[in-house]
């Protein structure tokens, strides 16, 4: 069986992970690549001593694994956006293919790496990045072919998702976040994890594979869970709604929408019963209908399990001597479609409000006045006389589908009541169907 080399350049959590889960299992990962996968080289910008490497070379300059000419297939496990785009484009130069789990470098600097690997014959695959262990990526660009995909949602940041379970039971979300960090499952700066930005890079990557538009991440709005509070999670549970930050793209004739933020989902939907730091994604399609793809989301070895996947596909390309079968974005080039991103305020969803108004007789008339002047039709509202604090009560209202820019314009209004104290509270609410 034909030899194909791998480095890898980044030993920590996955690259860790890739590492052991390609020594434990080689007999069985060269029965199904058909070659035998040889690792010729690693790279770490710290010292590892603390690692058995069995022999394998090792290097602090991760470069020395993109200029080795015996490595066929780089594997990009630093992490960032600079120093891998350089790393990434350095070894597309050299001719070699490229496996990564940077969701950031994909989403931020795809569509100039994917040019530079076209124009080189060489792979760059990434289905590490979007679903940590899950092979949603495979599934929409191989699996969903012959499908036009309308839609796509999930619960694409375990953090997150980990954080607003928790809160279920009464817990403020700081006290959540702080018990995250503890665990490992948030970062000691959880910025990215809890204010979407980790999911607006995964988003990015979901949406044009599946729509076959260019990666438009600096365009995707984004809006964290630092705002929900246990009482809003609690009111939406009464309603029949559990609150999940969601990431959701769809396809329209006029533009994707491409959005970030804590939303409501029917209880009795799938994805609202994806607790902990599970990731579940939902693809629609026209020929399959919903399909949806669940399990771990990060770690070391459920992401090496995707890392593993895409060099296994690598290896048989070079083994094979064949070229590319698969595009990278899931479509040729000349075949993308020319759709940009469509602003928030043309996005159409329901709202879930939750207004704090002083308890004035005609206070509910005059709310009900405001969304009725805007176009807005109320579904529910949940007034509780318990909850009668100071002189306010708070008002939760749930609403039919209206476009942003209306409910934007009711929000401002309903603020300009002098019956009303403070902000109104907003959270978008989808039924999927």
């Amino acid at each position: 069986m034909k030899d194909v080399s791998v480095g890898i350049c980044g030993l920590g959590t996955v690259g860790g992970g890739t590492f052991n889960v390609l020594t434990r299992n080689a007999a069985l990962i060269a029965g199904r690549a058909g070659c035998n996968i040889r690792i010729a080289r690693v790279a770490s910008r710290r010292g590892r001593d603390d690692l058995d490497l069995g022999g394998v070379p090792f290097s602090t300059d991760i470069f020395d694994v993109v200029n080795d000419p015996s490595v066929d297939v780089v594997v990009e496990l630093i992490g960032g956006y600079d120093v891998a785009r350089e790393l990434v484009l350095a070894a597309i130069a050299n001719g070699k293919h490229v496996v990564t789990a940077n969701k950031a470098l994909i989403a931020v600097h795809g569509n100039e790496i994917f040019e530079a690997a076209e124009n080189a014959g060489v792979v760059v695959a990434y289905e590490a990045g979007v679903a940590g262990g899950i092979p949603v990526i495979k599934a929409v660009r191989e699996g969903m072919a012959a499908n036009r995909i309308d839609w796509i949602a999930g619960i694409i940041n375990g953090t997150g998702n980990y954080i607003l379970t928790e809160m279920r039971a009464g817990r403020e979300f700081s006290d959540v976040l702080k018990e995250a960090q503890a665990l490992g499952y948030a970062e000691a700066d959880p910025t990215f994890d809890v204010e979407g930005i980790d999911a607006a890079h995964k988003l990015t990557i979901l949406a044009a594979s599946g729509f076959g538009v260019p990666l438009q991440f600096d365009k995707a709005y984004t809006e964290g869970i630092a705002g929900i509070t246990p009482y809003d999670i609690a009111h939406a549970e009464l309603l029949g709604y559990r609150i999940k930050h969601l990431g959701i793209a769809r396809r329209r004739e006029d533009g994707i929408e491409l959005r970030v933020h804590p939303t409501l989902v029917p209880q009795s939907h799938l994805i609202a019963q994806v607790d902990g730091v599970l990731n579940a994604v939902l693809v629609d399609g026209d020929a399959v209908g919903q399909t949806m793809y669940y399990g771990p989301g990060a770690g070391a070895e459920a992401t090496a399990s995707a890392v593993i996947a895409d060099i296994v596909d690598v290896a048989r390309l070079v083994a094979s001597g064949g070229s590319p079968r698969v595009p990278y974005l899931g479509f040729r080039p000349e075949a993308m479609a020319d759709l940009g991103v469509l602003p928030m305020e043309d996005v159409q969803s329901a709202y879930y409000l939750r207004i704090q108004a002083f308890d004035h007789p005609g206070v509910l008339a005059k709310i009900a006045s405001v969304l009725s002047e805007h176009g807005i039709n109320i579904e529910s509202i949940m007034q509780k006389e318990s909850e009668f604090r100071d002189g306010r009560i708070p008002v939760i209202i749930l609403t039919h589908t209206v476009l942003e820019r209306q409910m934007n314009l009711a929000i401002e209004a309903l603020e300009s009541l002098s019956e009303i104290d403070g902000k109104v509270v907003r959270i978008r609410a989808e039924n999927f169907n």
